[in-house]
Parts: structure tokens; C-alpha cells; sequence
């Protein structure tokens, strides 16, 4: 049945969300099973971390140094304050498709607001009631800690950062949640999909433990940073995908395999431009001389933002890789570049300046690079690309920097060693890095007109299309000169020194 078009305000008001918020806050209070195990949260549990961290105490006293008595405390208090934000995942999941399942969700979004006021609404009133909880267990916690003996008083820098790390924790929780509940159909399924939050903030929990332990409270404040930039993405990409009559209409998942692979043929065939029309896959025709003269430089030029990113990922891994190296200088026999003779590569492999690798060696350990990236793109949102690209980059980098700090010439250096390859390699996977780095980026904000499915569809094709008829030609130019030609440019340079 086709859902009709609900009119909304075109303006965006914080006011009119918290007026969702509080219809929210109040039906979830009215609910014991919600608040319950919330009053335990706050109330029960801190006593009983207070006690656990008084028994602890005294017993770990006896038998190790103190120092690590110290350090119990800070750990609880980070215990405390994430388990009440645990419960936020059941009410963000909740909040769509737990309504569309009690059939009360309509009504909601029949509401003449805009989407950003519904969807800030229903976010806000599932993160408010479990950080409020939290909150109020930490304080508990500290207020049994000052009253009991041994008293313990956090600094209040440390206070500071467990509540910020709390409160991004249960930001991060809830905007993934939510962007599940509104993008499923059964709460079964977004209990299910819930895995994929729960798992890393475990793992996310269990390293800021042994952080806590050794007493490096300064990294804390990073994964703060880093909770900051996930949140943002996470909201972003809610809002970017959210469509109430999308969530109106859809009555099932369903994952229909000769769909998806009829979809992606005509996101490849198609040029760019009408890659997103309607109509029949197979009226696109397979056209290498039209992908060459057409397709490709469109896709490129499409692809700006990505390549800015990438590329300014580039600088900071030189600007990186050449502080690195000024702080660790390596020994001056490492590089004996003068060592190099023309006579045979066996002095070259002896001081491991030229390992014995080949063509294929060389193009298939570039080649599952990008894939590589591209593979963690989808579950990173991209942002583990741009580590990839920082590494890589990086130690080309920090290599350059020690051949100065060395006394050599960088510019012979990279003329000979890098030069004679790079003007193919670099380009190809700089390239192969944007388009895989817009797969992540599909996720959080698909191509208009398109769902997340359709976006990471769509740009899966283009990153396909790109990797067969640029990169891989390049790499495997790039490949044959690295092991065949460039040896024999480095031979010919530094023999004659």
C-alpha cells in the first residue's frame, strides 16, 4: 500500500524535539520494566561496587603494593558509570521499529514535524533517562566512598574524564542504536544487529581498563576525542538516512541475492550520470572505450572530496613519518648506500636495500592493500582507510627523512629508489584509497536518492569499475618497473659514487 507524503515544518527546532522527548521520557517511566533496573543501577549497584572496592582494598593491601590499591578505585567508578548506560541500548531500540511493532508508530510520524525535530526527539528521550542514571550511580558511588574507610577522593580531573567518557559512551550507543531501530523491521533483528554496538564498546571497556591499571589517565582523554568524532559520525548518519516513509512502508528485510546482483551490474554498466535511473540493466552495454574516455574521468571527478581527504591523509603521514624519524634517527651503518656496486644485486640484498621479491610479489602486495582498505571502509566508516593510507605513506616518508638525517641526498634518493615506480604506484593507490574510502563514507551519507544499501551498492560498483581499468593496469606497470628497472637506476646511480 503506498504511503502517503506527511507534510512537516521545513525549520528545525530544538524545542519541538523536546517536546517528543518529554512524551517519550514519560512513557518510558511509566513502565517497571525500564525503570527497575534502572533504580538498581543507580541505587544497589554503586553500594555494592563500594563495597567490592572496600573488600578489595583491604585483601589486595596484604599481599601487593599499594599503588595498585589506588588504582581499584578508578575502575570502579568507570564500572559504575557504564552499566547504567547499558540499558540505553533497550529503549533506542525501541524507539522505531519497537513502536512500529505495537502499531503506535504511525501517529508518531504522522506528527507535522520535520524529520531532524522526530529523529533528535526519539534519540535525546532514549539517552537522557540512562545517562541521568548513570550520573547519579557515580555520584552514589563517590558520595559511599567519602563516607566509608578507607575514604577515597578522585581528583577532579579524573572525575571530569569519567564523566565525559561516560557520557560519549552512551552517546555512541544510543545514535547506533537508533540508526538500527529506524532501519529494521523487528526488534528481533535490531536485537540482533545491537551486536555490532555491544561487542567494541565491550572491547572499547576492557581497554580502558588495563589503561586505568597502568595509570595512563592522559590516553583516556583521546578515546574521548575518538568517542566525540564516532557520535558525530553516527548521528550524522542517522539523520542522513532517516525517511518516516520509508519506515512506514517497509514491511520485511529481506535479502534477495539476484537483486543486489542485478543492481550492481547496472551501477557498473551504466554511465555515472544515469547509474541511479530506472529502467532495465540491460540496455547498459559493456563499453571499455566509453569507461576510458567517459566513465573514468567522471567517477574522478566525483570523487573530489574523498581525494581531498585522502590527500591531506597523504601530508600528515610525511609531516608524521618525518617527526618520527628525527626523534628515533637510526644507526649511520644501517643505509650504507655506498656499499652498492654494479657488479651484482647481491651486495644490494646484503644490506636488505632490495629484497629478492618479484613482479607478482610487488603487485599483489599493493593490490590486497586496497582491498584491504576497502574491506574495512564498510565497518569502519572509512575512517581505518585513512590509517592504512597513514601508514603507508608514513614510512615512505620516515625512510626519506632518514636518508637526510644520514647525510645522502634525498632528491637522488627518491629519483632513484621511488621515482622510476611511484609516478604509476602512488597515483593508482591514492586512487583505490578515495573510492574505497567512499564505501565507508556511502554508509553515513549515501548518494541522493539512494538508501544505504543502494549507496554501498553503488559505490562498490564504481570502486570495482576504478580498480580494474586504472589501478590494477597501473599497479602492474608500477610492479614491473619496481622489480625490473629500478634496481638497475639504483645500481647505476650509487655505483658511480
Amino acid at each position: 500500500m503506498a504511503v502517503q507524503a506527511i507534510p512537516r515544518q521545513k525549520r528545525g527546532s530544538l524545542s519541538t524535539a523536546l517536546v517528543i522527548t518529554r512524551r517519550e521520557l514519560r512513557d518510558s517511566l511509566r513502565d517497571w520494566r525500564i525503570v527497575t533496573p534502572i533504580i538498581v543501577l543507580t541505587v544497589i549497584f554503586p553500594f555494592l561496587m563500594d563495597f567490592t572496592s572496600r573488600w578489595a582494598t583491604n585483601w589486595v593491601s596484604q599481599y601487593t603494593d599499594p599503588i595498585l590499591v589506588e588504582r581499584i578505585n578508578p575502575f570502579l567508578l568507570m564500572i559504575v558509570g557504564f552499566f547504567p548506560i547499558s540499558f540505553s541500548l533497550i529503549i533506542a531500540l525501541e524507539s522505531f521499529v519497537g513502536e512500529k511493532e505495537r502499531n503506535s508508530l504511525e501517529p508518531i510520524l504522522s506528527m507535522p514535524v520535520s524529520d531532524l525535530e522526530l529523529y533528535l526527539g526519539k534519540m535525546l528521550s532514549s539517552l537522557l533517562l540512562p545517562l541521568v542514571a548513570s550520573y547519579l550511580g557515580i555520584t552514589v558511588f563517590l558520595l559511599s566512598r567519602l563516607l566509608t574507610t578507607p575514604r577515597w577522593v578522585p581528583p577532579l580531573d579524573l572525575a571530569v574524564l569519567m564523566v565525559l567518557l561516560t557520557t560519549m559512551e552512551a552517546i555512541v550507543m544510543v545514535s547506533g542504536a537508533v540508526v538500527v531501530s529506524s532501519q529494521t523491521t523487528s526488534v528481533r533483528a535490531a536485537n540482533l544487529l545491537a551486536s555490532f554496538i555491544i561487542i567494541p564498546m565491550a572491547l572499547l571497556v576492557q581497554a580502558q581498563s588495563i589503561i586505568m591499571f597502568y595509570a595512563e589517565y592522559n590516553a583516556l582523554w583521546w578515546i574521548v576525542l575518538a568517542l566525540m568524532v564516532v557520535s558525530l559520525i553516527l548521528v550524522r548518519m542517522g539523520i542522513r538516512i532517516f525517511n518516516r516513509e520509508e519506515i512506514l512502508s517497509k514491511e520485511m528485510d529481506e535479502l534477495n541475492l539476484k537483486n543486489t546482483w542485478r543492481s550492481f551490474i547496472k551501477y557498473f554498466l551504466r554511465p555515472p550520470e544515469a547509474a541511479t535511473q530506472r529502467g532495465d540493466q540491460a540496455s547498459a552495454k559493456f563499453n571499455p572505450i566509453r569507461f576510458y574516455r567517459h566513465d573514468i574521468p567522471l567517477l574522478i571527478r566525483q570523487q573530489g572530496l574523498p581525494l581531498l581527504v585522502v590527500f591531506i591523509a597523504t601530508v600528515a603521514a610525511g609531516v608524521l613519518g618525518a617527526v618520527f624519524a628525527v626523534q628515533h634517527p637510526l644507526p649511520a651503518n644501517l643505509l650504507p648506500l655506498h656499499e652498492i656496486s654494479a657488479n651484482t644485486f647481491g651486495n644490494l640484498q646484503k644490506v636488505r636495500l632490495l629484497p629478492e621479491i618479484d613482479t607478482s610479489f610487488i603487485f599483489f602486495n599493493n593490490f590486497r592493500v586496497i582491498i584491504l582498505a576497502a574491506v574495512v571502509s564498510v565497518f569502519s566508516f572509512g575512517v581505518l582507510t585513512l590509517f592504512l593510507t597513514l601508514i603507508n605513506i608514513g614510512l615512505v616518508s620516515f625512510i626519506i627523512t632518514q636518508i637526510v638525517l644520514l647525510g645522502y641526498n634525498p632528491w637522488l634518493f627518491t629519483a632513484a629508489f621511488i621515482l622510476p615506480h611511484g609516478i604509476f604506484e602512488i597515483p593508482a593507490i591514492l586512487l583505490g584509497m578515495a573510492f574505497a574510502l567512499r564505501i565507508g563514507a556511502a554508509l553515513v551519507s549515501p548518494p541522493q536518492g539512494l538508501d544505504v544499501g543502494q549507496g554501498l551498492i553503488l559505490t562498490l560498483a564504481n570502486f570495482i569499475k576504478i580498480l580494474i581499468f586504472v589501478v590494477v593496469p597501473l599497479l602492474i606497470l608500477a610492479a614491473y618497473i619496481e622489480a625490473n628497472i629500478t634496481p638497475q637506476i639504483v645500481v647505476a646511480v650509487y655505483a658511480a659514487k
